[in-house]
């Protein structure tokens, strides 16, 4: 099987609040990813309106098949790649943080809502998603979603080793000072599941005075081994690295860590 060349965009998409400014950046992203053969680009967390737009989030929202969707698919179609994107969805009266995957023909192949919601800010803008594995198949490769404080939980990572997830796409917002998350976490998260993890993040500041939020960057494709395939730092970047979809079922064949789980013994943390 040929590797899944895959593209990590790692900015601020277009100005916050503007959807039409982030889809022209996605488009510019997509046509460079393309170019350098990726089939699959994943953007960061809330890419298409950014993240810090406090109460003006729940009238950003769309719903899974709105507008922004609709030119994602576009974009995707005409540049024959697949695209991650995260996106505040609307859902009746609910808002939810998530992240669409859609092939590189256009077609929607997964949608997952953002179970583990960080902080006041969040909580009071978004509702939990309740499905934590969420999975399509892309050249091959069995790809799953989660989004940014997702990933910290070792307990959702695991969760989708079990269900086979090869590539797992984690569109971001990480900021400072967290920075230990992107470069000591994710690799130990992708050794302990042994399976590879595209973590996508903003960069540079949003909002303003008290409220404005600088992002790390640093987005990174972590493999199974816990090597960093490729890391992106502070600024701006589109950064691309292959997964080998032969290497996470090797990887598991030779490393016990699933094989030696003793499920029995954990009933106390649930």
């Amino acid at each position: 099987m040929s590797p899944l060349r895959t593209a990590l965009l790692q900015g601020p998409g277009g100005v916050p609040g503007s959807t039409a400014d982030s889809l022209a950046a996605l488009d510019r992203a997509a046509d460079r990813a393309a170019a350098t053969g990726a089939r699959l680009l994943v953007t960061s967390e809330l890419y298409l309106t950014g993240y810090a737009l406090g109460d003006r989030m729940a009238e950003s929202a769309e719903p899974v098949g709105g507008p922004g969707a609709t030119e994602v698919a576009r974009i995707a179609a005409e540049r024959g790649i697949a695209v991650a994107y995260g996106y505040p969805e609307r859902a009746g009266e609910r808002v939810y943080n998530s992240v669409q995957l859609v092939g590189p023909d256009g077609t929607r192949l997964a949608n997952y809502r953002k179970t583990h919601l960080y902080g006041p800010y969040e909580k009071a803008h978004f509702t939990p998603g309740e499905t934590l594995v969420v999975q399509a198949d892309l050249d091959g490769v069995r790809v799953g979603m989660l989004v940014c404080y997702d990933v910290e939980f070792p307990e959702n990572v695991r969760a989708h080793a079990l269900a086979g997830t090869e590539l797992l796409l984690v569109p971001t917002a990480l900021m400072r000072p967290y920075e230990v998350v992107a470069e000591t976490i994710l690799p130990a998260r992708a050794l302990e599941s042994r399976l590879y993890i595209a973590y996508a993040n903003r960069c540079g500041t949003e909002g303003e005075g008290e409220n404005a939020i600088t992002f790390t960057g640093l987005s990174c494709l972590a493999a199974p081994d816990g090597t960093v395939r490729a890391r992106a730092g502070a600024g701006e970047d589109l950064i691309t690295a292959d997964v080998d979809p032969t290497l996470p079922k090797a990887s598991r064949a030779d490393n016990s860590y699933l094989r030696d789980r003793r499920p029995e013994l954990y009933a106390s943390l649930v």
